[in-house]
């Protein structure tokens, strides 16, 4: 039996800034934009990599949340602890110079972490943590 990731979610409060974040800066390609009731979710993935996908989402789309919720979402977006999802690059360094010149909210600069990996963070526009790996 064989277990892939397919999806990961992470929020957005601005479709179209979140869609600009991944698809211009980070370079993913746009697999779907779906809107429903004023909403957007956006799939975006790796371009040559279509069995992984991050799909973009409306946090205010999760039915069943009260408003307490909703507040408490939006506060942990803007504080940046609400979702993160860590990506590897072949060229680290590359890859955050390029973020870094498009504005992307600095989290820790390229460093070798003692666990063995080397990495890098960001925020997204959303305030969602981007760990970033580098692919040896």
């Amino acid at each position: 039996m064989r277990v892939s990731i397919h999806s990961a979610f992470l929020p957005h409060d601005d479709p179209d800034v979140a869609l600009a974040f991944y698809r211009d800066v980070l370079g993913f390609e746009v697999r779907g934009d779906v809107g429903y009731a004023g909403m957007r979710w956006i799939t975006v993935g790796p371009v040559g990599e279509p069995g992984t996908s991050i799909v973009l989402y409306p946090p205010d789309g999760n039915p069943g949340i009260t408003e307490d919720e909703r507040r408490t979402i939006a506060e942990m977006m803007a504080k940046g602890t609400f979702a993160m999802i860590t990506l590897a690059a072949d060229d680290l360094d590359g890859l955050f110079e390029r973020l870094e010149a498009h504005g992307a909210e600095v989290v820790q600069e390229p460093i070798e972490q003692p666990y063995g990996v080397r990495d890098c963070a960001f925020r997204d526009p959303a305030g969602n943590m981007i760990r970033i790996n580098q692919v040896r």
